[in-house]
C-alpha cells in the first residue's frame, strides 16, 4: 500500500512518473483510458422493462384491466382486446414520456459538471473534473472543491474544509512536508487534499494520487453531490395535490352515472364500463409526466440561451422574480480590466503607458506585477495573460511599460504570501530583493492608504504627510468620478522573514508608491436588458465591493439610479438595523463597497417585504447570500465550485443580459404549462359534462371504447406540443406573476370551464339533432367522432389565453401542427374504415354527416374567439 503523505515532492513526481510541467495531452488520454473517469459508479434507475410494469401500478389502470377481464369473461373479447391495447399503449406513452424527462434532466447534469485547473504540456487547462487522471498537476485557489485526492506540494496559507470526509468542523491548514507516521487518521495527513472537500483560503497545487472510486470518499460512497436537479417543484407539489381532488370529483360523477343508470334500468355491465371508462378518461393522471417534460423542455431552451438550470423549482420561481440583485464586475460590465490612469507621488494622474525611467514607476511596477497572481505567457500569437481580470489588466500594462513579469519572477523568487480576502481587502507578497526581502501589498486605496506611514518621492523615502494623503486620495477621487477601479499600492523593507508574520505584521508601517486607475466598461446588452427589466416590472439591483464613486458612475450609464441618493456603502448598511433597512431598502439601488455577508443583510430585507429575490455570487463568501435567495444565481465563468454548487441557476457567460433571458423563458414555460393543464383539464370536464347529462336523460351516448380512444388520442401529444409554444406576444411587458396565487387563478380557472361546457354542449346538440333526423347508431357515432375533433381544434384556442388565435404564428410551432394532424388522422378512421367500425362500434357517415360533424367541432373556435373578444373588451388582463 502507498502511503503518500509520507513521501517526499520529488518521490512523488518519480512515483507518479510525471514533473513540473504536468503530463502530455498523449500520457493523460492513456491514463483516463486506464484509470476511466474521475467519478463514482452511479446507481443505476429501474430497466425499461421495470419502467413499463410500474406504468400498471395506478389505481385507475388496474380498474381498467380489471374492466377488460371481466369483459372477456363475458365474451365481450373485442371490447377486452381494446381495452388492453389502450392501456399497453398509455403505457408505452408514459414509458417514453418519462424517459425524456430523464434523458432531459441527465443532460442537464452533464452541462453543469464542474472543470478543474491542471497544468498539462507547460501549461494550465481547464478541464473537466471527469477528465482528471493520477499524475495530473491540479492548480487550487479559495472556492473549488477537491476534484480527487491529492499530494499537495505547494501551499500558500492553504486550508481546507474536510468535514465532509473527516467530520471536523473547522478548515484544515495545509503545508507541504513529508510526514513520518504512516498510520496517521485522514484529518492528521496535513500534506494531503481529499477528493470533494472545499479549498477555504489560500492557493495551492498538488499531485493526483486517486481518481474516481479510488479516492477516499469513492471507498466509502459519500461523494457530495455536484448539483441536484430535482424533478419535485412546488408546482408539481401542487398538481399533484389537485389532481387528486379531481379524482375524488370524477370518481363521485362515475358513481352518480352508475348509480342512475341502475335506477333507469340499464345493463349493470354497461354501466360499470361507462363509469370506468369515464373515471379513466377524465382523471388527469398524465397531468405530471406532461409537466415534466414540458419543464424538462424550458430548461434546455434556457441552457441553449447560456442559462444552465441546475434545479426544476428555478424555472417556476423565475417568472415570479421582482428583485434581480446583481455582482457588478463581469455580469453588468465586460469583465476586461484596461489600466487607463496611473498616479505616482509627486507628479499628477496621467495616462499610460508609463515610461521606465525613475525608481518611483520601478517601484511601483514591481508591486504591480511581483504581488500578482496572473500569469504571462508567450507564444506563437503573441502574449497571452490568464488569471483575474484586474491582475491581468495590471501584468498586461507593466508588459507595455516594458517589464516582464515572468522576468522579474525569476529575479525575484516569491517568498511568502497572503491571498487577497474580502474583508482585509489587500493582498500581499513577499519577494527577495538580494541582500534582503520586500513586503509588496496591493488592494484597496481607503484601507491601504491608512496603513502607510512613508511615501516615495523623487527615489527617496519620507515621512507621509496630511497632504500627501490629500493628493492622493484627491487622484483617488478623479479617478473613480471616471468610473476607474482604483488600486492602490506600497511596500516595505525586511531583513528576514518572520515564521509568525501575519496581516498585523506585515500589512502596517508601509511605503506609499502610488495608484492604478482601471476600467471595466458596461457590457452594451446590460443596459438595454435592464430597459427589458423595468418594462417586465422587475427591478435590478447593483452589489459591488467596488467604491461609491465608480459603482454609481457604472450604474448611471447603465439606467439603474438617476442620482446618487440611489446609493448606500457597506459601511452606511453596518449602521441600520435589520427593521431600518427593510422598511428603507427600497430607496437603493447600488450597494457599493459591501462584503459577502451584507448581500444575505440585503436579501433578507427585500424577503421580509415579500419580494422574490434573485441574487447573482462568484465567491466562496457568496454561498449564503445565493442559498437566502429565492434563486441563486452562480456564474459559469467567474464562478467558485462553492458557489456554483449552492446555486439554482448558473450563467454560462456571466452575463446580465441572460437573466433576463431566463426570466422570459421562465415566464414561456410556465405559461406554456398553464395551457397544456387548461386544454387537458377543460377536455376532461367536457368528457365528464357529456356523459354525465347523456346518463341523466337516458340517451344511448357514447360506448366505453370511445371515452378511452379519445382519452387516448387527444391528450398526450397535441398537449406535449403546447410546451414547445413561442412565448406570448408582451410577456416581457407585464408584471411578475404573483408567487401565492393558485395555478388556476386569474383567466385559467374560468377557461377550463366555460370551454368545457362549449365543448359538451356542441358534442349533445349534434347528438340530439342526429338523433333525431339519423337515428341513435348514426347519432353516436356523429357524437363520437364530435367529441374528438373538438378537442383538436380546441388546441388551437389553447395556444392564447386571451389573444386570438390569429396573432399566434399560424405555423410556428410545427410539432403542434403534426400531432393534431396525426390525433386527427387516427380519430377519423376509426369511423371512416370499415374495418374498424365493428371495432370501434361506429357506422359508415354521408359527406353530410362528416361535414356537420367537422363544422360542428370547428364550432369550439369562433365560440371561444367572441368569448376572448368579450374579455378583451372588458379590460381584463389574464395574471
Amino acid at each position: 500500500m502507498k502511503h503518500w503523505h509520507t513521501a517526499e515532492v520529488e518521490e512523488i513526481y518519480n512515483m507518479l512518473e510525471t514533473g513540473e510541467n504536468g503530463l502530455s495531452s498523449q500520457e493523460a488520454e492513456l491514463r483516463l483510458q486506464e484509470h476511466g473517469k474521475n467519478a463514482l459508479k452511479e446507481v443505476k434507475g429501474p430497466s425499461l422493462f421495470m419502467r413499463f410494469i410500474t406504468q400498471f401500478k395506478d389505481v385507475m389502470v388496474l380498474v381498467l384491466l380489471a374492466a377488460a377481464i371481466i369483459s372477456g369473461a363475458l365474451g365481450e373479447l373485442t371490447d377486452a382486446i381494446i381495452i388492453l391495447s389502450i392501456v399497453i399503449i398509455n403505457a408505452v406513452i408514459g414509458v417514453v414520456q418519462e424517459s425524456k424527462a430523464e434523458h432531459a434532466l441527465e443532460a442537464l447534469k452533464k452541462m453543469s459538471r464542474p472543470y478543474a485547473r491542471v497544468i498539462r504540456d507547460g501549461e494550465i487547462k481547464s478541464i473537466k473534473r471527469e477528465d482528471i487522471v493520477p499524475g495530473d498537476l491540479v492548480e487550487l485557489e479559495a472556492g473549488d472543491y477537491v476534484p480527487a485526492d491529492l499530494r499537495l506540494i505547494q501551499s500558500a496559507s492553504l486550508k481546507i474544509q474536510e468535514s465532509t470526509l473527516t467530520g471536523e468542523s473547522t478548515a484544515v491548514e495545509k503545508y507541504i512536508e513529508a510526514l513520518d507516521d504512516s498510520d496517521l487518521p485522514l484529518g492528521d495527513r496535513k500534506n494531503m487534499a481529499y477528493s470533494s472537500s472545499i479549498i477555504t483560503y489560500g492557493r495551492g497545487s498538488g499531485l493526483v494520487v486517486s481518481a474516481g472510486m479510488d479516492t477516499e470518499v469513492g471507498k466509502i460512497a459519500e461523494y457530495i453531490s455536484d448539483g441536484d436537479i430535482g424533478t419535485e417543484t412546488p408546482l408539481k407539489l401542487r398538481l399533484n395535490a389537485t389532481g387528486k381532488i379531481l379524482s375524488i370529483a370524477v370518481l363521485c360523477a362515475a358513481i352518480v352515472i352508475f348509480i342512475t343508470g341502475m335506477i333507469q334500468g340499464r345493463n349493470p355491465f354497461d354501466m360499470f364500463m361507462t363509469s370506468v371508462s369515464l373515471a379513466v378518461a377524465a382523471i388527469p393522471e398524465g397531468m405530471l409526466a406532461i409537466v415534466t417534460v414540458v419543464l424538462a423542455i424550458g430548461v434546455r431552451k434556457m441552457s441553449g440561451r447560456k442559462a444552465i438550470i441546475r434545479k426544476l423549482p428555478a424555472v417556476e420561481t423565475l417568472g415570479s422574480t421582482q428583485i434581480i440583485c446583481s455582482d457588478k464586475t463581469g455580469t453588468l460590465t465586460l469583465n476586461k480590466m484596461n489600466v487607463e490612469r496611473i498616479y505616482i507621488p509627486g507628479s499628477k494622474v496621467r495616462n499610460n503607458p508609463a515610461k521606465a525611467n525613475s525608481y518611483n514607476t520601478e517601484m511601483l511596477m514591481n508591486v504591480m506585477v511581483l504581488c500578482n497572481d496572473a500569469r504571462l505567457t508567450l507564444g506563437n500569437e503573441g502574449i497571452k495573460t490568464i488569471g483575474d481580470p484586474t491582475e491581468t489588466a495590471l501584468i498586461q500594462y507593466a508588459f507595455n511599460s516594458g517589464f516582464n513579469k515572468n522576468t522579474m519572477e525569476r529575479m525575484h523568487h516569491r517568498e511568502y504570501e497572503l491571498p487577497f480576502d474580502s474583508d482585509r481587502k489587500l493582498m500581499t507578497t513577499i519577494n527577495r530583493f538580494d541582500p534582503g526581502l520586500k513586503v509588496m501589498v496591493k488592494g484597496a486605496p481607503d484601507i491601504l492608504i491608512e496603513k502607510c506611514s512613508k511615501i516615495l518621492t523623487d527615489g527617496k523615502v519620507r515621512a507621509i504627510t496630511d497632504n500627501d494623503i490629500q493628493t492622493a486620495e484627491k487622484a483617488n477621487a478623479s479617478m473613480t468620478e471616471k468610473a476607474l477601479r482604483v488600486l492602490a499600492y506600497a511596500y516595505d523593507d525586511i531583513e528576514i522573514l518572520d515564521p509568525g508574520a501575519d496581516s498585523d505584521t506585515l500589512e502596517n508601517n508601509l511605503i506609499f508608491v502610488g495608484l492604478t486607475g482601471m476600467i471595466d466598461p458596461p457590457r452594451q446588452e446590460a443596459k438595454e436588458a435592464i430597459r427589458v427589466c423595468k418594462r417586465a416590472g422587475m427591478r435590478a439591483v447593483m452589489i459591488t465591493g467596488d467604491h461609491r464613486n465608480t459603482a454609481y458612475a457604472i450604474a448611471k450609464q447603465l439606467g439603474m439610479v438617476k442620482n446618487e441618493t440611489g446609493v448606500i456603502t457597506g459601511r452606511e448598511l453596518d449602521k441600520i438595523s435589520e427593521k431600518q433597512l427593510a422598511r428603507t431598502i427600497g430607496k437603493y439601488s447600488v450597494f457599493a463597497r459591501v462584503s459577502p455577508e451584507h448581500k444575505v443583510r440585503i436579501v433578507k430585507a427585500w424577503k421580509s417585504r415579500g419580494k422574490i429575490v434573485a441574487m447573482t455570487g462568484d465567491g466562496v463568501n457568496d454561498a449564503p447570500a445565493l442559498k437566502a435567495a429565492d434563486i441563486g444565481i452562480g456564474m459559469g465563468i467567474t464562478g467558485t465550485d462553492v458557489s456554483k454548487s449552492v446555486a439554482d441557476m448558473v450563467l454560462a457567460d456571466d452575463n446580465f443580459a441572460t437573466i433576463i433571458v431566463a426570466v422570459e423563458e421562465g415566464r414561456r414555460t410556465y405559461d406554456n404549462i398553464r395551457k397544456a393543464i387548461q386544454f387537458l383539464l377543460s377536455a376532461n370536464t367536457a368528457e365528464v359534462l357529456a356523459v354525465f347529462t347523456a346518463t341523466l336523460f337516458n340517451w344511448n351516448f357514447l360506448f366505453p371504447i370511445h371515452i378511452l380512444w379519445i382519452n387516448l388520442v387527444t391528450d398526450s401529444f397535441p398537449a406535449l406540443a403546447l410546451g414547445l409554444e413561442n412565448a406570448e406576444p408582451g410577456i416581457m411587458n407585464r408584471k411578475p406573476r404573483n408567487a401565492s396565487k393558485s395555478l388556476f387563478s386569474g383567466i385559467i380557472g374560468v377557461n377550463i370551464v366555460y370551454q368545457g361546457v362549449f365543448q359538451a354542449a356542441i358534442t349533445l346538440l349534434l347528438y340530439m339533432f342526429a338523433l333525431s333526423l339519423y337515428g341513435k347508431d348514426i347519432a353516436v357515432t356523429m357524437a363520437f367522432l364530435v367529441l374528438g375533433l373538438i378537442q383538436l381544434f380546441h388546441v388551437l384556442n389553447v395556444r392564447s389565453a386571451t389573444s386570438t388565435i390569429f396573432r399566434k404564428g399560424f405555423f410556428s410551432n410545427g410539432l403542434l401542427f403534426i400531432s393534431l394532424a396525426f390525433a386527427g388522422l387516427m380519430q377519423i378512421s376509426v369511423v371512416l374504415l370499415p374495418a374498424l367500425n365493428s371495432v370501434f362500434k361506429t357506422v359508415p357517415l354521408t359527406g353530410i354527416q362528416w361535414l356537420l360533424a367537422i363544422g360542428a367541432a370547428f364550432m369550439i373556435i369562433p365560440l371561444v374567439e367572441i368569448a376572448k373578444l368579450i374579455v378583451k373588451l372588458t379590460g381584463y388582463k389574464d395574471e
